[in-house]
């Protein structure tokens, strides 16, 4: 209990508090019991002085008759010494006296009772009785008689004369008695409100003591510790930390430092972890920003693949790095870049075959030729299902490879895969678009100039065999001006033709093609053209573009060339899930319901391109007169072409 006061911070100030709370309390209990017991002491010292002054009244009544006639005289006497009694038997006085027979006051209350009927009373009585009225007979009228009643009278007076003083001199003591009683307890009271005062005093000096020495300085130490702490700074430590509850307080505050410190280290920790795994994956995506950037030009080199090889490094923090390619038609293969310093790679061509059919990245382990062992990771360079080469990097020894490095290698291999595949499919298309239009030329000029030529050969040889035979001059002009309108022909199909290889749809669409043809035909004829465009929101391929266009411009020519109109119009319709519907109508002369094949309508033409879009033409009259050519052809889904044939990327 003793340890448990000491170490109690709250027991001890809560002891102080009640006792002063004690001690106020008893003061003023005492105070009520003290106000208590001295109830009635004045008036029992006043109604004690009464006594004394009623004695005196008696004695001067007895000495001073004055005046005052017998009956009168007599009344005032018997009253007093009834008043006297009264006074000496009233409960102001006899409340206050003690009942044990040998108390002071109740002694000196008997001894006043005592005297007064013993001495004082008998006394008086006599002389009451003498100086009351009689009748006449009763009333002495001898001269002895009055004499010796008067001296017997004065008798009387003398005697209580001579005892009142010492009466009075009884009661005086018991006035003081009474006081010294009543004093006594007030000074009781004056004792207990002393003390109390000085121990009141004394706690209060001691709870003031407790909050200066035990309370303040732990509050102030606490305190210091919270601003500090408010500002972030956790290592300032409470220095209070006793076994009170202020000093349980300082060492829960000292621990809840110590664990908020240990938790801003880890959070700052943490806070740098993020940071570099932030600044990490910027590096990481500005790598891939870049290898996008570089490889998605069209005009790809060794040299890029090289500094995208030294971007590597510079992210993962190793290399250097190879770039092996399998060249195209056999199993052989080559570096393309290489990001080794002093030049040369970091692997041969059995190394680079072991790994074109791996699975997935490894880490291979290679023997140099200086004994050497080096650490190699191997990331297949793919595009779809297939494998075009390996990225190679050198892992250093000791180095340990992290997650975010392989799948950002894997990551970059995969771009460097799709670029190449890219090239690959750019440059097989590319070589197919130049051979079909190789085809399309080739048959163009067997359809038009070649057939003209052909054609002009024939009349050449007729020319020939009229010189050689005959001599009819207008037989032979004849024939020459065929030669001339052939040579004509055949120079105007000459320049449709070069027109027609010079042909492109570029960046704005079909439909600006089709309105520049338009506008050219309308420039080179009087026949009005107008176009009907409905494929909005519809993609050709660019095969398709072409194809429709050539077969419009034949239609248009032989328009302008043939048929007389004043009046075109070319529509286009369908698209989706219907067929492309194609039609160009004139009102001009017409055409035979079986029409031969001629050079000059190019029919033959217009039916190979559109058996090349896979569908059909037909040429007839047109409803109202003039003629209408309509084709139609399901246009072709756009999707990536699969690349079957190897290239060389070096030829790219």
């Amino acid at each position: 209990m003793a340890q448990e006061f000491k170490n109690s911070i709250v027991l001890r100030m809560g002891l102080s508090m009640a006792i002063i709370t004690l001690l106020g309390f008893l003061t003023m209990l005492g105070s009520i019991i003290i106000e208590e017991m001295t109830q009635g002491h004045a008036a029992a010292i006043n109604q004690a002085g009464t006594l004394r002054m009623q004695s005196y009244r008696i004695a001067t009544r007895l000495v001073y008759q004055a005046d005052i006639d017998q009956a009168s005289y007599w009344k005032l006497t018997d009253d007093l010494v009834r008043e006297f009694e009264q006074r000496l038997i009233s409960p102001r006085l006899i409340t206050v006296i003690p009942d044990p027979a040998d108390h002071e006051l109740r002694k000196a209350y008997n001894r006043i009772n005592l005297q007064w009927h013993k001495k004082i009373k008998p006394v008086l009585s006599v002389y009451v009785g003498l100086v009351a009225p009689k009748s006449s007979d009763a009333v002495p009228t001898h001269k002895d008689e009055l004499l010796l009643w008067t001296t017997t009278r004065n008798n009387i007076r003398e005697r209580y004369v001579s005892i009142v003083d010492r009466f009075v001199s009884d009661i005086d003591n018991l006035v003081q008695l009474l006081e010294e009683g009543a004093e006594s307890k007030i000074r009781w009271l004056r004792v207990i409100q002393i003390n109390s005062m000085f121990l009141t005093l004394g706690m209060v000096f001691y709870t003031m003591y407790l909050v200066q020495a035990v309370v303040l300085p732990p509050l102030r130490d606490l305190l210091r510790f919270s601003k500090y702490a408010r500002r972030g700074d956790f290592s300032v430590r409470v220095k209070h930390e006793h076994n009170d509850e202020l000093g349980q307080l300082g060492s829960a505050f000292n621990g809840m430092a110590d664990d908020l410190s240990k938790m801003y280290a880890d959070l700052e920790e943490r806070v740098r972890e993020k940071t570099t795994d932030l600044e990490r994956s910027n590096r990481s995506l500005e790598l891939l920003y870049k290898a996008t950037s570089r490889l998605s030009d069209t005009h790809i080199s060794a040299k890029t693949y090289e500094e995208l090889l030294k971007d590597i490094e510079r992210v993962v923090g190793f290399g250097p790095g190879n770039i092996c390619l399998a060249k195209s038609m056999g199993e052989e293969v080559f570096t393309l870049a290489s990001s080794k310093i002093q030049g040369g790679t970091i692997c041969n061509s059995d190394h680079c075959l072991e790994c074109m059919n791996q699975k997935g990245t490894q880490i291979k382990e290679w023997q140099e030729a200086d004994n050497t062992l080096r650490r190699v990771l191997s990331i297949p360079i793919r595009d779809k299902d297939e494998q075009h080469g390996i990225l190679f990097i050198a892992i250093p020894e000791g180095t340990l490879l992290k997650v975010w490095q392989k799948q950002l290698l894997e990551a970059v291999a995969d771009h460097i895969g799709a670029a190449i595949g890219v090239a690959y499919r750019t440059s097989y298309s590319r070589r197919l678009a130049l051979h079909e239009e190789r085809g399309v030329i080739a048959r163009e000029l067997h359809d038009s100039l070649a057939q003209s030529l052909s054609y002009l050969k024939i009349q050449v040889s007729r020319l020939d065999m009229k010189l050689k035979q005959e001599h009819d001059e207008q037989a032979i002009q004849a024939v020459v001006q065929e030669i001339r309108d052939g040579l004509n022909s055949a120079y105007r199909q000459l320049r449709e033709l070069l027109t027609t290889f010079r042909l492109k749809v570029d960046d704005r669409g079909l439909l600006q093609a089709l309105e520049d043809t338009v506008n050219e035909y309308q420039a080179r004829s009087d026949v009005s053209v107008q176009l009907d465009f409905n494929l909005h929101g519809l993609q050709l391929s660019e095969n398709e573009e072409i194809h429709v266009l050539q077969v419009i411009r034949e239609a248009l020519s032989n328009v302008a060339r043939h048929s007389g109109a004043k009046n075109a119009l070319v529509r286009l319709t369908g698209g989706g899930e219907t067929p492309i519907h194609v039609s160009i109508i004139d009102d001009g002369c017409g055409i035979p319901p079986a029409p031969e094949r001629s050079r000059h309508y190019g029919l033959a033409i217009m039916d190979e391109r559109v058996r090349s879009l896979d569908g059909t033409i037909s040429i007839e009259p047109a409803p109202g007169g003039g003629t209408q050519v309509v084709f139609e052809f399901m246009a072709a889904k756009i999707e990536p072409e699969a690349v079957d044939d190897r290239m060389d990327l070096t030829t790219l």
